[in-house]
This record gives structure tokens, sequence and C-alpha cells, in this order.
């Protein structure tokens, strides 16, 4: 892996803050986001922004390169991790907190003071987030769950995602990002750290508007995969350990998706055997059993998706539905995780296949 520095000025003052970006292909959203570190930026708190490009072909680093004091970290890995991206943006500053973003986002003006004070206020905290919000939640069904998930609830959690304030000494005590994982790389660092004896604390502030891009089917099956494969890595590392970080998450998709194609096979299976009234009626229990295992939460959970999720009914049995039917591209993102440890063969990201977009107003 190749690695050069551009565009690096030392600063007059030691940066309270670096702000990494990390992107591959992210012409459409990068000038941007740089743009709103710069005027979110305050002489009281002064910051160094580190881009690592993981390997563009488009004009990402020469719209990077515009910005004087940017450091560019041009990594051209075989196959791109976030991770390897974090680890090479922090580990190339040295301000006591970094803050991680990913190129398609733009951060809040008030977020980084308000960050910063809350970490120097309180030193037991290894990392702050806040709420990352979808700039265009209106203009597909898919930008509109990102919006929707995205976000914990205010105060002490377990985890965080890629945007995030983390103290440089719980990086280095826990080392940082692993390099290996296409998904799921922020939780389990989020995990590692929690675990070093650090918090983690949600804020009730507005931290990033992100903008998924999301717009087609094809799109949503593909991360509700890669996130599948993610439960599954994660948790092959964290079980070892006993701690149940993710287990039941997984335990959901594998009873649910399974349980589903289970009383698929059955029912197409057990006429097969028995040419009955007894095999029909087994047969028709089998298909019930599994459709129940699956849509339970349309058929159950409208209501309490209501009251959580503040929805009103429509978009609370929207989102029931994306419950249950996620759980089958993400148990096929399971399987191919212990088929790839199997054979030697994980799954690997392709630098050509990754890219930021811009959403469009769907007709």
């Amino acid at each position: 892996m190749q690695q050069a520095l551009h565009n690096h000025t030392p600063d007059a003052a030691k940066p309270a803050a670096d702000c990494v970006i990390i992107g591959v292909n992210s012409e459409k959203t990068l000038e941007r986001c740089i743009r709103s570190i710069l005027e979110g930026s305050s002489t009281a708190d002064p910051i160094h922004i580190c881009y690592a490009d993981g390997g563009s072909t488009d004009r990402s680093i020469a719209i990077a390169r515009q910005f004087p004091g940017v450091t560019v970290l041009e990594l051209n890995p075989e196959h791109p991790t976030p991770g390897l991206g974090r680890n090479a943006g922090w580990k190339a500053g040295s301000a006591p907190y970094v803050q991680f973003l990913d190129s398609d986002t733009i951060m809040d003006p008030g977020w980084l003071a308000l960050a910063l004070k809350t970490m120097r206020e309180n030193p037991e905290l290894g990392a702050v987030r806040g709420y990352r919000r979808e700039m265009h939640p209106e203009r597909s069904f898919y930008n509109w769950l990102g919006d929707l998930e995205w976000n914990d609830r205010p105060g002490l959690c377990q985890s965080f995602g890629g945007d995030v304030l983390i103290r440089r000494k719980a990086l280095e005590e826990t080392g940082g990002y692993d390099e290996t994982l296409v998904g799921g790389e922020d939780p389990e660092l989020g995990w590692r750290i929690s675990r070093g004896g650090w918090k983690i604390l949600m804020l009730d502030a507005l931290m990033t508007r992100h903008d998924l891009a999301m717009t087609t089917i094809n799109q949503y099956l593909k991360r509700a995969y890669r996130s599948g494969y993610g439960f599954a890595a994660v948790q092959s590392r964290i079980a070892p350990t006993g701690d149940s970080f993710w287990k039941a998450e997984q335990r959901r998709i594998t009873t649910k998706g399974g349980g589903f194609i289970a009383g698929i096979a059955g029912a197409l299976l057990i006429p097969m055997l028995q040419h009955n009234l007894r095999g029909t009626i087994l047969s028709l229990l089998s298909l019930a059993g599994g459709s129940f295992l699956l849509f339970k939460p349309r058929i159950t959970k409208v209501g309490q998706f209501m009251r959580q999720q503040q929805l009103n009914r429509t978009d609370a049995k929207k989102y029931a539905w994306h419950c249950s039917l996620v759980v089958l591209p993400q148990l096929f993102g399971i399987i191919r995780f212990h088929a790839g440890q199997l054979l030697g063969k994980p799954l690997r990201n392709k630098r050509a296949a990754l890219k930021t977009g811009l959403s469009t107003i769907q007709t």
C-alpha cells in the first residue's frame, strides 16, 4: 500500500482536534464536507483537517488539495476499508481529540465546540456522538429509513457510527479501528473502547447531516446484505470474550429469516412425503409458522413503532414492513461471512465499486 502526504502545514498552535475524513471517489460530496468543518471551527478550538483517500480515480484528491492546511493521505490499498482510512488519519495527527467523518456528511457548525467542551469536562468519556440526520429523507423510502435508524436516545450508549469524536488516548489504548472489517468497524471499536473502561455519550445535539443517496431496491438489498455480514464478522470477534454484544441481533436475523425459509421448505417437502390430509395440514402449518416469524413486526409491532419512533400509523406500517423483510438479505450476509471463513474467501471491497452520490428527485 502506497501513502503520500500533501499540503501539510504545521499549525502555530497545536490543534484541539484532528478532523479525519475518509472517502473513495467522493468528488460529489467532499468539498461541502471540508467547508462545513472550516465554517464550524473557531480560534478557541483550532483544528487540523486530514482527508484519507482510499484510492479514488475521480477528482477527490484534487478537491481536497484546494484547501490550504488540509493533509491529504493518498492510500492505494487493493481492498479499501473504512478502518484503513480512519487509522491512517488519526495516526497522522497529534491532537488530543479526533473527529471522524464520512465524506458524504456535513458537520453542524455548533457540534465540535460542544463535543470538545463535553469531553474536557468529563475525563471518563472515550467518545461522544450526536444526531446524524438525513438531508433528504423525503426523496426516497430508503433515505427516510436511514434518518429513522441512525440515532440512539441521548445518554450513555455502547457504540457509535462513522461520525464520532474520540479521545486520542482511547484510540491509542485500543489500537484504533479493525482494518479488515468491511462493515461494523465503528460499533466494534466502540465495544473495545467501552471494554477498556471508557464511557460513550450520545448528546442531544445535531452532529452531522448526511446524504444516504439511496434510491433503488438493489442499493437497499446490498446494504442489508453487508449489514448482516457485519453483524456476523463483529460477533465472531467478540464471542470468544463471552460478551453478548450484537448476539441478540444476529439471533433475531437467523431465527426470523431462517425460520421463514425453513417454513417454506417444509410447506414444499411435507406434501411430497405425506400425500394425504395430514400432510396438507402440516404443510399449511409450516408455511404459517415461518410466515409469522418473518412478518411478526408487521403483525404485532405497529403500535409499538408508533410510540417508540413517534410515527403515524401509515409510516409505522412502512417501517414494520422493513423490519420484517430486511432480515432476509441480512441472513444471506451472515451466511456469506461463515462461508467465507470456511473457504478462506472473506468479503472484500473493490475500489471501483465505491463512491458517494447525491439524492435525486424521484419521478
